[in-house]
């Protein structure tokens, strides 16, 4: 929801791809790279890729030598650099003299990846082959390649993006009808659900899984109890049951974990965040939701999609102690925090964010590890204003500055701002201003090397 033992969607090193499947050659070296949106266990895609790369390479004089996989990434949304393994291999381009997809369709699917793809074969001195099935031979774009190769890859790559588009159209569209009728079109199923044949004997809807609908229970006797989101995180984390994400990808024989954010996680964490996403969703109540609303039918009632797991009465007193939860008196906030990138906690060396306070006029910039999943042995927590005068000031003195101050500036200047935990208790003292022995103002460069970000 990032980041020490058992730490939440701590980063992964990721694993070293595909070992060479055979022996170096005096042939240049090729590596293999299969991708696929959508695995399922019935698809036959991963296998027809492989026949392709292999008859590429050995038209073109190559020895396959690895393979980058990527099961279930998206080319729309994932560029080739930011994919697990096929980036993993873009960053060690001395293993390789070329590689090789079955179709540039398997490589991307916009024509911006295409061009940051082909601009850096040309830095990096790699050949690139795409698969053309009827063709005799494969594309292939060198290093040296001329106009017309990489307008063809170009064209190419518009043509991949104006399918994907086409496609993305009609799925809406067929969802839109499923919505209507009831049915489940895919996706993650929600929490405390599982798939089943719909009633009807077309397609498919949701009834309760008896193996999380007692998780979800529990969930929600530990709100009443007074447990907070954060303390039943710990709870589910300690009992080692996966995050709806990861439970979906075993069910669908994948690895749980995921990139998100431009890092890999072994798996994914519990947090107050993905809690609050299954308990504000309508489909506890066994309705069609979409977009985080209830789908209604022409007369205004909800669509059903399954049994519901709670009453609707349920349902409100739930939200009734959440919304409790959430109030108080909050101050203005800003459209973007000015310390968001700057100021980070001591204890974890984690970014510090802005939190208002119930019942007070101002807020704070706080460790917010545990929204993260994680334990932070010593969060930090000022007020706001205190630290963006501090931070402000020192910024006018470093830089012999007047005037505003704005985030782009701070971060464009490399400003880093640390906050160390304070001592409990209030008093006069404590309300007179910051304790500025707790902070650190430094500019990237002169930062001690725990502190770099």
């Amino acid at each position: 929801m990032a980041d020490t033992s058992r730490s939440a969607d701590v980063p992964k090193i990721s694993p070293h791809p595909s070992q060479p499947t055979s022996s170096p050659t005096e042939y240049p070296r090729a590596l293999g790279a299969v991708r696929l949106s959508h695995l399922t266990e019935v698809t036959t895609s991963p296998g027809r890729q492989r026949t392709a790369i292999q008859l590429c390479t050995e038209q073109m004089g190559f020895t396959l030598i690895a393979e980058a996989t990527d099961l279930g990434v998206s080319a729309r949304r994932m560029s080739p650099f930011e994919r697990p393994s096929l980036s993993s291999w873009l960053r060690r381009p001395d293993e390789y003299d070329a590689i090789v997809w079955a179709h540039v369709d398997r490589a991307v699917r916009s024509v911006a990846h295409m061009s940051e793809l082909t601009e850096w074969g040309q830095r990096r001195a790699k050949t690139l082959i795409f698969g053309m099935p009827g063709e005799h031979q494969p594309l292939v774009v060198t290093p040296q390649a001329d106009g017309d190769a990489i307008r063809r890859c170009m064209n190419l790559a518009y043509a991949a993006e104006q399918e994907a588009r086409a496609i993305s159209a009609r799925l809406t569209g067929a969802h839109e009808v499923l919505r209507a009728t009831g049915r489940y079109g895919g996706g993650l199923v929600p929490f405390g659900y599982r798939k089943a044949p719909h009633p009807s004997g077309v397609g498919w809807c949701l009834t309760p899984d008896p193996e999380t609908i007692a998780i979800v229970r529990a969930i929600v006797d530990d709100v009443h109890s007074g447990l907070s989101l954060v303390a039943i995180a710990h709870k589910l984390e300690a009992a080692d049951i996966p995050v709806p994400r990861d439970r979906h990808a075993r069910l669908q024989g994948r690895p749980m974990g995921g990139r998100r954010h431009g890092r890999d996680f072994e798996r994914f964490r519990w947090t107050a965040g993905s809690l609050s996403k299954i308990l504000r969703t309508p489909a506890l109540m066994g309705h069609r939701v979409h977009r985080g609303q209830t789908v209604r039918d022409a007369a205004g009632s909800p669509v059903p999609i399954g049994p519901p797991l709670l009453t609707e009465e349920e349902f409100q007193a739930l939200q009734d102690i959440l919304n409790t939860r959430s109030k108080g008196a909050h101050p203005k906030r800003r459209e973007t925090a000015l310390l968001i990138g700057v100021a980070h906690c001591t204890g974890c060396s984690g970014r510090m964010y802005f939190a208002s306070r119930n019942a007070y006029a101002y807020g704070d910039h706080a460790c917010r590890a545990s929204a993260r999943g994680t334990t932070c042995p010593a969060p930090a927590a000022i007020r706001a204003g205190w630290l963006d005068d501090y931070t402000v000031d020192r910024y006018h003195e470093a830089f012999a500055t007047e005037g505003e101050v704005t985030r782009e500036q701070l971060l464009r200047d490399g400003v880093h701002v640390t906050v160390t935990k304070g001592r409990s208790g209030g008093g006069p003292a404590r309300l007179a201003g910051p304790d500025t022995s707790r902070l650190t103002f430094t500019v990237v460069g002169s930062l001690p090397d725990q502190l770099q970000p």
